[in-house]
């Protein structure tokens, strides 16, 4: 039998979720989940209104143990993007919290409410409780009654995922990926049982529900979730048992500069056993600011919604900072150039695409054959990310391939690094580098800046600052030809800047 979660299905006492002061042990977990799978049981797939909330979570959970895919949707989509994912993935009915108002291409469906009631939950685990606490007294009368689950090819969910052009595809993940993936990680970050990872990820993305919530419940840890990102939160639960933090950049700068001028959250990441910063490439200043405060480095890995997990800087390894690492266990990654070929050596120069196979691949883009086949060279999957590989063995990302890598004057140039070197200011406080259609140079660089601002802050630069800056820091051909000042960057929920969205 295929077993993903064994602390559940062994009907351990032990906290496993916990949002707030709502928390479930794996028993009361598997009291919950175990009945609602049964409900779901031989449906295509579900949809899952995902919510940062304990309810999402047995959700997802109730839908693996039945091996019934499920969608997860995000709370914040649009009208028609929704639209387009309820017609393709057709959920045979949606999952959400009591009370949660739906749009109305979800609401159109058959319901099933997730209510928890933690008094209920510890009754029907033959646990005291009601409190919120989990009992780890093991007063349970033996392992719940749970579902048997499918094969490892049997698809897992499907995380649409949209790209620069065209509606968002569906992204069918098997069992066989997601455990691949988190057993990978569990070589790479020493991750066991013992650990408690805090984060305030959103559920409805890779990070925060594959690697967020699933991660712990498969290595029988727990996870608690934040709600919504607050250094506060973070100080709190690091200063309590919390021994693993995910977050994204924008949180992690959030950190860095609040960690030096407060002693408690310095301390709280200092008492870390491991931050993991992903999603998108944490700049080298918040690396030292964050350094500098807690004495802890952050780790930094690489994924996507078709690959999962592919490279991590290892907790057990040598400091990379910089890079996203070297390949998980089992997973296999090449360069290639624009010709296809394979990049050899490790020069820590040659730009080329990463193309990715191993188990933790997807299985197809739902509905979408001709996609799917033109993500794949053989049997390698075209992530259309740019990157250079060090003596290490690093993988360093340079940048989107349709986005980030700028062809200027005969050079071929990752906007990643000019990002960096522009953060390296005193004034920048974020920064996007782009290139644009260029005469002479073929494209030129153009910079998006956000200044600093408030207490502290050093005067504004000009366009012709930053410029001269990047030139010393980098080499004269890369220095911004255009220079634009915002209020703000766009950015999506998971902190990715939307470049498609800046144009001059």
């Amino acid at each position: 039998m295929n077993v993903f979660f064994p602390a559940l299905r062994d009907g351990s006492p032990a906290p496993a979720l916990r949002f707030g002061d709502r928390a479930l042990s794996y028993r009361q977990l598997a009291a919950v989940a175990g009945p609602i799978a049964e409900r779901i049981a031989g449906r295509t797939r579900v949809a899952v209104w995902a919510t940062p909330t304990l309810e999402t979570s047995v959700a997802v959970v109730a839908a693996m143990l039945a091996g019934v895919p499920a969608v997860p949707v995000n709370p914040k989509i649009g009208e028609s993007e929704l639209a387009h994912i309820v017609t393709d993935s057709a959920p045979a009915l949606v999952l959400a919290e009591p009370g949660a108002a739906l749009p109305d291409a979800l609401d159109v469906l058959p319901r099933l409410d997730i209510g928890i009631d933690i008094e209920e939950a510890s009754a029907a685990a033959g646990e005291p409780g009601g409190s919120g606490a989990a009992d780890t007294s093991g007063t349970g009368e033996g392992p719940p009654d749970l579902p048997y689950e499918p094969g490892d090819e049997a698809p897992a969910l499907i995380v649409y995922t949209s790209g620069t052009t065209g509606p968002p595809k569906g992204v069918v993940l098997p069992r066989r990926a997601l455990a691949h993936t988190l057993d990978a990680l569990e070589d790479a970050w020493q991750w066991t049982a013992s650990d408690v990872l805090v984060h305030a990820l959103p559920l409805f993305h890779v990070h925060g529900l594959i690697l967020g919530i699933l991660g712990p419940l498969r290595r029988g840890g727990s996870v608690r979730h934040l709600g919504r990102f607050t250094t506060e939160g973070v100080t709190r639960e690091l200063s309590g048992d919390g021994t693993m933090l995910f977050g994204v950049p924008t949180m992690y700068h959030r950190l860095a500069v609040e960690a030096g001028r407060d002693p408690a959250l310095a301390k709280a990441l200092a008492g870390a056993r491991l931050l993991v910063s992903g999603s998108a490439a944490l700049p080298l200043t918040d690396h030292e600011r964050l350094t500098a405060a807690s004495g802890r480095r952050v780790v930094e890995r690489y994924g996507m919604t078709e690959t999962l997990m592919n490279t991590s800087v290892r907790a057990d390894g040598p400091s990379a900072t910089g890079t996203v690492g070297v390949p998980l266990p089992g997973v296999y990654l090449r360069l290639v150039d624009d010709a296809g070929e394979a990049v050899e050596g490790n020069d820590g120069e040659t730009v080329g695409e990463i193309q990715v196979r191993g188990p933790n691949l997807f299985v197809e883009y739902l509905n979408r054959p001709d996609a799917t086949a033109a993500a794949f060279d053989g049997g390698w999957f075209r992530t259309g990310d740019m990157a250079i590989r060090d003596a290490g063995g690093n993988y360093r990302i340079v940048g989107r391939k349709a986005t980030d890598l700028i062809k200027s004057g005969g050079y071929k140039i990752g906007a990643g690094e000019i990002e960096n070197a522009l953060l390296a200011h005193p004034a920048v406080a974020e920064a996007a580098v782009t290139g644009e259609p260029d005469e002479d140079l073929g494209e030129r660089i153009v910079a998006w800046i956000v200044v600093e601002s408030g207490p502290g802050s050093v005067p504004p630069p000009s366009a012709e600052d930053l410029a001269d800056h990047v030139a010393r820091q980098l080499a004269p051909h890369k220095r911004p030809r255009v220079v634009h000042f915002l209020d703000a960057l766009p950015r999506n929920d998971m902190g990715k800047i939307l470049k498609r969205r800046l144009s001059s």
